[in-house]
Formats: C-alpha cells, structure tokens, sequence
C-alpha cells in the first residue's frame, strides 16, 4: 500500500492493502479503497463511495456518496477476468453512478475521458469507451461496447443500446432510447430514439462559424434527401463539401460498425 504522506484519509474508510492514493487525495468517512485502485494527485473521494477492481482515477477526480466505481461487469459471460477501468482527469462521479470494469471479450477496459461530468445514477457499462468533456444526465445507462465522442451530452433517463457509437459533439434528448449510431453533431430525441436535425446550440458553443454551420446543414440535407441510398450519400459529402466537419460525419458513416445507423427524419 502506498499512502502519500499529504492524502488526508478518515479514520473510518478502509483503504485495503495495495491501494495507491496520490497527494493531497482526500478520502470521506465510510469510503472504500480496493487493493487495485490507483488515485492520481487531489482526488477527492466522499463518504459511502466504493472505489474498487483494477481502477486508475486521474488527477483531480471526485466521487460523491454512494457512486460504485470499478466493480465488475454485469455481463454473464464474466468469469473473474483480471480487467480494468481508466478513469481521466477532473472527471465528476455523482451520487450512485455506477461504472464497470471491461470483459476479456471486449478488450478488457472500460475508460472514461477527461473533464467527464456522470451525474446521480447514472451507469456506464462494461467495455464502453467515452471520451473527453461528455455530459450523462441523471439515470442515462450506457450499455456495453457503447462509444461517445467528445462533447457528447446524453440526456436525463435515457438508454443508449450496446455496441452504438454516438460521433463528436451530438446531444441525445432526455428520455431517449438510442438503439442506433449517432452522426457527429446530430440531435436525437423522442422516445424511441430519432435522428432530429444537428445539434446548433452545441456547434455554435464550441465556435463553429456561420459559414461552417451553414455548410454542415446543407450537407444534412443531402444525407436526408440526395439521391442514392444512405451510405452512398455520405461517400459524396468529402467530395461535395470543403469543411473538415462534414469529412468528420462522413468518415463517422463510413467507417466499421455493429449498429446501423439513426437516419434524419423524413429520409427519401
């Protein structure tokens, strides 16, 4: 066990033996520490959480009561495998979130990026991978195999289907079942999840200019209405667009999947 001599711990959490925790970490009353958990510098962990499996918390990490970090996956074909969670810096983890530990068939890690914000009950499964700046609204689950780009906001109470890949910078309505892939910068709401229009709010946020929105949404249009099937379509937008976010969606589109794909409403 390694404690640095600056981590202020409470008498009352049980840090097991061969637990790392980093300088100036600050453990809560009733937490828990498992043998295989490395805590980067000022990680912050509040009472009741759990913080076990083979877990690494980058620096300046918060989790608050009651959050499970790392325990194993809930995946039936888990038999004990030695698998990880990676957990990036400043990342929040709020009241019951929940996060697993990867499968050996899955590649064996779970990882969530940095500046991440899971809010109360939310859960991330086995084997997702989630990237920088992502936002999971209260009770969102993210299934197995799932990966969310940078910037991606999944709204409260929704459920994204396993093995769906949701692109950069797309935001999914609050009470949304997302059982398909998600362009990069697309919105998607309604119950059943539907492929809305771009995500305006998010684009302008991050400083896309009006000439680069302006091309994103004509090349929406073709994705909606050209001619030929969907992916067709996308292979023309490289062509037909000079705008690296339009490349982007292409690219997303073309590129190897285990999901089709949410399409724009009203699709010829």
């Amino acid at each position: 066990m390694a404690i640095h001599g600056t981590a202020v711990i409470h008498p009352s959490a049980f840090i097991e033996e061969g637990a790392t925790i980093g300088p100036e970490c600050m453990i809560g009353p009733f937490a828990v520490i498992g043998p295989e958990v490395t805590l980067g510098a000022r990680v912050t962990v509040k009472s009741h959480a759990v913080v076990t499996g083979w877990t690494d918390l980058g620096d300046d990490c918060t989790i608050w009561p009651f959050a499970c970090v790392g325990e194993v996956p809930q995946d039936l074909k888990f038999k004990g495998e030695r698998t990880r969670l990676s957990v990036g810096a400043r990342t929040r983890i709020r009241e019951g979130a929940t996060l697993n530990t990867g499968t050996e068939g899955g590649g064996g890690l779970t990882s969530v990026g940095e500046d991440c914000l899971i809010m109360t009950g939310a859960h991330v499964g086995h084997d997702a991978r989630i990237g920088n700046r992502v936002i999971l609204v209260n009770n969102v689950a993210i299934a197995g195999h799932v990966v969310l780009g940078d910037d991606v906001i999944v709204g409260g109470l929704s459920g994204v289907h396993q093995f769906v890949r949701i692109g950069q910078g797309a935001i999914i309505g609050a009470v949304t079942m997302v059982t398909n892939d998600v362009i990069p910068y697309g919105l998607v709401q309604a119950p059943r999840g539907e492929l809305d229009g771009l995500n305006l709010v998010g684009l302008k946020r991050r400083g896309v200019d009006r000439a680069g929105i302006t091309q994103l949404r004509a090349a929406y249009q073709m994705l909606a209405q050209g001619e030929g099937t969907f992916q067709e379509r996308a292979a023309r937008l490289s062509d037909d667009f000079d705008s690296a976010l339009v490349r982007e969606i292409a690219e997303f589109i073309l590129s190897d999947s285990d999901r089709s794909f949410l399409t724009p409403k009203g699709q010829k």
